[in-house]
């Protein structure tokens, strides 16, 4: 497995998103436990959860037990940087509400420390910036639990170049990544994506295959990407994955999955060198 960097931490060049193995549709327990394991065993040494990544009210922060559980259960476990996030909300509806309170903010982090089972949550991101709080008592929320020890790295979510450089500023210049929507069909955090590699803060993208739903339609939807799989004898959604990592060094691409020849296939990106005529043809699809 290719590696790339977040602060000072190397991990893979390809995560795990682990969201689709909590909300709606998830598969039973022990496909998702698969699906983390042959994850590691392909190598993946990043994982991204969140408290919000649930389905029902009363089952706040399931995919981080769920995490915590596969890496406890696989020797290569503890070899993994898990990234978990706080400031969004599910009510139990199927919708999303928001929190960016520090207080919420604090309290979200001690429950997720004891649902990873950690002294400190590797990388702790701040979900989504909410409009009836200022995002700098936000972010300070997150500098605070940063220079307490309680997370070991800080990021932001969904946030524009202008809050890019704000939570660089709060933080101290210890903002280490940035993880926005991007994928062929949302191209609009290319600003983001290029402050990033301008800052040398590493970008997450999430959704990159298009989204749970869409994921299985990324070459029907994109046709040159199915063009060029076809040619090199792989799927779509691998020149997706290998099309990101070749727009600069600090993108690491976090695709969901819920079976494990998913992850595999993802986990092998990495290792498809496209030409410049392909990337150029991709990037003007």
């Amino acid at each position: 497995m290719h590696t790339r960097r977040i602060g000072d931490v190397e991990v893979s060049a390809i995560g795990l998103g682990a969201m689709p193995m909590s909300i709606e549709g998830r598969p039973d327990e022990s496909r998702s436990l698969a699906t983390v394991h042959a994850a590691l065993d392909a190598g993946v040494t990043l994982i991204d959860t969140a408290d919000a990544y649930h389905r029902d009210a009363d089952e706040v922060g399931h995919n981080e037990t769920l995490i915590a559980k596969a890496l406890a259960t696989h020797d290569l476990g503890k070899d993994v940087l898990v990234a978990t996030k706080g400031g969004h909300l599910r009510p139990g509806d199927g919708s999303w509400t928001l929190d960016g309170s520090p207080a919420h903010l604090r309290a979200a982090c001690e429950q997720s420390l004891r649902r990873l089972g950690v002294e400190a949550i590797g990388l702790y991101q701040f979900h989504r910036p909410d409009p009836r709080v200022p995002y700098e008592e936000s972010v300070g929320a997150i500098r605070d639990l940063l220079d307490e020890g309680k997370i070991r790295m800080a990021g932001i979510s969904n946030a524009d170049p202008d809050r890019i450089r704000l939570a660089a500023d709060i933080l101290g210049g210890r903002l280490v990544s940035v993880q926005n929507q991007f994928s062929p069909a949302f191209r609009s955090s290319e600003p983001e994506l290029r402050l990033c590699d301008e800052l040398g803060i590493a970008f997450l993208p999430w959704s990159p295959l298009g989204g749970i739903a869409r994921a299985g339609e990324l070459g029907s939807a994109h046709a040159p990407f199915a063009r060029i799989a076809a040619a090199r004898g792989v799927s779509p959604q691998r020149v997706c994955l290998a099309w990101m990592l070749a727009k600069s060094p600090v993108v690491v691409p976090i695709p969901g999955a819920s079976r494990p020849e998913t992850i595999l296939d993802s986990a092998a990106a990495p290792d498809l060198v496209l030409t410049s005529a392909e990337l150029a043809e991709l990037d003007a699809a």
